[in-house]
């Protein structure tokens, strides 16, 4: 891991479990992705939920522009949190991760599961879950860089997001 400059705090217990709430609390997300045509970066809002061990889930159409990128090009970043009805929206919590996205497979067991998970936190994607054009993706994620306000600002690794599985 790069070295931390002196405006990133250590990471301790109360910045796991602020990124780890900001995660879980998310129903929706900034993501972004590297343009297959021009190579440059696109930002597009997405749902978003995650699976019980509290990786991101999202579900996205063949038709959309950023699921041509993930195909292309499955690293990309996603920021979650919300900014709150008052007061100045950076001084609210946010989490930006760095991922890897992988689609899964129609037919496997993985997606019963990861579907069941989605309709419990997300239900209004009943209505389209099962087009054929849709797909669950899940983002593993490499590290995450958390703002939990003015001067509180954390690097993270992976483990340090996502629940252990004796959680």
């Amino acid at each position: 891991m790069a070295m931390r400059s002196e405006s990133i705090r250590p990471t301790d217990e109360e910045a796991r479990a602020l990124a780890r709430a900001v995660l879980q609390e998310a129903r929706f997300g900034s993501l972004g992705v590297i343009e297959p045509d021009t190579g440059t970066p696109a930002v597009t809002r997405i749902a978003v939920a995650t699976d019980r061990e509290g990786l991101p889930i999202t579900l996205i159409s063949a038709l959309s522009q950023h699921t041509k990128a993930l195909e292309r090009n499955p690293e990309c970043s996603l920021l979650v949190g919300e900014p709150g009805p008052k007061g100045d929206p950076l001084a609210h919590p946010r989490l930006t991760l760095q991922c890897r996205a992988s689609f899964i497979e129609k037919d496997s067991d993985q997606r019963c599961q990861l579907r069941k998970r989605y309709l419990e936190l997300i239900p209004k994607a009943a209505l389209y879950i099962d087009f054929a054009d849709f797909h669950l993706v899940r983002l593993s994620i490499h590290r995450a860089f958390l703002n939990g306000g003015f001067g509180k600002a954390y690097l993270l690794d992976a483990e340090d997001v996502v629940r252990s599985s004796t959680a």
